[in-house]
Parts: C-alpha cells; sequence; structure tokens
C-alpha cells in the first residue's frame, strides 16, 4: 500500500469508526430502552463509551502497532482533559459546582492504569484487573454525581435499534482494520513514530466530535452534562479501554509511553478536577490554561520522537 492510499485508508478508517460508532451506540440505547432499562442505567454505562476509540485501540495492537494502541486511550485522556475541556471553554464558558467526590473519582480514574503500565506491559489478567478497576471508579462517580449524568433519551433511539446496533458493530470492525492498515502504511513510509502518532493525532481525531458533545451542551445552558461527558470519557478510557485491549492481546508499552505519555494522562485528570473545584468554572481563563498545558504537551511528544 502507497502512503497517499495509506492516508486515505488511515482518514477513510477514522470517519468509518466515528459515524459506525453513532449507530451502534443508538442502536444500544434503542434496545436498552426495549428491555426495559433505566436511561440514568443507561446514562451511567455508556456516557464514556467511545466504540470508535476502542476500535481503534484493538485493531492496532492486533496489527503490531503497541504504541498507537496505548496512545488511543493515553492520548485519549490527555487531549480531553486538557484540550476539548480547554477548547470547550474558549468556545462556551461554564460555570458549574461540580460534586467533590465526582471530581475525585475522575481525579484518581487514571492510577490503577499507572500501577499497571509503568513496567512497560500490561498482561491480560492486568487487563482484567483494569476492567474491574473501571467498574469500581464508574460506580463511585455515578453515585457521587448522579446531576452530572442525568439524561434523557428520546423516541427516536426506538426505531430500528436491532439493526443499527448490528449494523454499527459491523462497520466498527471494518473501520478498525481499514484505521490499522492505514496507520501502518503511514508509518511504514513517512517514518513518523507510531507512538507519536497514536498519542496525538489519531487520538484528537478519533475523539474530535468530543468537542461538540462538549459545546452543544454548554450552550444550551446544560454545563454539567458536558463536565460530566468529559469525566464519564474519561474514565472509560483510564481504564476500561486499556482493560479490554489488554485482554484481546497484551500491550509492550515503549519509553516514551512509560516515561512521558502514560504520566501525562495521570496528571491531566488531576488538573483538570483540581482546576473545577477551586475555580468552579471552565471560562475562557481556564480554557486558555488548558489549551496551553495541551500544546506544550504537543510540543515535547514531536520533540521527544525526534
Amino acid at each position: 500500500m502507497s502512503t497517499p492510499v495509506g492516508l486515505l485508508a488511515l482518514l477513510g478508517g477514522v470517519v468509518l469508526v466515528v459515524l459506525a460508532a453513532d449507530a451502534f451506540v443508538d442502536g444500544l440505547l434503542g434496545v436498552g430502552r426495549r428491555l426495559g432499562v433505566a436511561p440514568f442505567v443507561l446514562t451511567v454505562a455508556l456516557s464514556g463509551f467511545e466504540t470508535e476509540n476502542l476500535a481503534a485501540g484493538i485493531a492496532t495492537n492486533a496489527k503490531g502497532l503497541p504504541g498507537a494502541a496505548a496512545g488511543t486511550f493515553l492520548g485519549g485522556v490527555t487531549f480531553l482533559a486538557l484540550g476539548v475541556a480547554g477548547l470547550g471553554g474558549l468556545i462556551s464558558p461554564m460555570h458549574v459546582r461540580l460534586p467533590a467526590h465526582f471530581a475525585t473519582w475522575t481525579a484518581v480514574a487514571s492510577l490503577a492504569l499507572l500501577a499497571f503500565a509503568v513496567d512497560g506491559r500490561i498482561s491480560r489478567l492486568e487487563g482484567g484487573l483494569l476492567v474491574l478497576w473501571f467498574v469500581v471508579t464508574l460506580v463511585g462517580a455515578a453515585r457521587s454525581g448522579r446531576g452530572l449524568l442525568a439524561g434523557r433519551f428520546d423516541e427516536e433511539h426506538r426505531r430500528h435499534a436491532l439493526p443499527r446496533l448490528l449494523g454499527g458493530l459491523g462497520l466498527l470492525t471494518a473501520g478498525g482494520w481499514l484505521l490499522g492498515e492505514g496507520l501502518r502504511t503511514v508509518v511504514r513510509h513517512v517514518g513518523a513514530s507510531q507512538t507519536l502518532l497514536g498519542n496525538t493525532a489519531l487520538a484528537a481525531s478519533v475523539e474530535a466530535e468530543e468537542l461538540a458533545r462538549v459545546a452543544v451542551p454548554a450552550r444550551r445552558g446544560r454545563p454539567e452534562l458536558a463536565l460530566g461527558n468529559i469525566a464519564g470519557t474519561i474514565i472509560h478510557f483510564a481504564a476500561f479501554n486499556p482493560g479490554v485491549i489488554a485482554l484481546v492481546k497484551p500491550l509492550t508499552l515503549d519509553h516514551d509511553t512509560t516515561t512521558f505519555y502514560l504520566p501525562a494522562a495521570v496528571v491531566s485528570p488531576a488538573v483538570f478536577a483540581a482546576l473545577l473545584l477551586v475555580r468552579r468554572r471552565l471560562g475562557r481563563t481556564e480554557g486558555a490554561f488548558l489549551v496551553l498545558l495541551y500544546a506544550a504537551y504537543v510540543v515535547v511528544a514531536i520533540v521527544l520522537s525526534s
């Protein structure tokens, strides 16, 4: 596969998994409603269930690109806590009182990942333990921040629920494969570090729609939903996604990942949570601060790769 074709495959894979994920989640919500599952339970379970990110991580790890696979969740956490939150504050300043316990669970979500990944490898056993930690943190966050995670699901989700669920799952599989092939080609021909691409370009491109999920509710006067979405997704990325990826195939992490990207993914949610607790808002000043931190993160990442 040539470099131009690889770039097209990479772009097409990202677009496909993002679109497929929307259909998959809509189908899952509809099936849940038809089964009589409470909307609150579905909200807690799916607030951060980013299937496109998980599919990208599994596919790239299966293709022998563990650095890029780790980047989907490590870079994703940092992008959410700094990039998405910062840009959200710049676009739609938010004033909200975040429950202290909810912020605490968000801040500590990455600690288990740090403990298991610091030695440069996440085994299947450690992957299983990460999934268990995800359950603990998600339940803790849900119990302490019900107001942030509350939501309403309209009748639209119930239409053609099962076809959307199955079709979305199939397209996710195809999109993940295409993305993995494209990234592998780009790494081989362009010479860019797979770890750099995974933690910056891939993480940001796959999660770009998060900015809309934050800005839209904030503009509609529901900042708690915007910030709750960020926090819930961070918890998923910090525990569930790496756990599932390692269960499918154990992850081997390189030096840059364990010494820079991993610590960044641990510190950035703590900075995000602390900022909300201390400032009680996410305005343009706070947003600019977070964006500058993310820009510094990208610069250091580029320097490390070179």
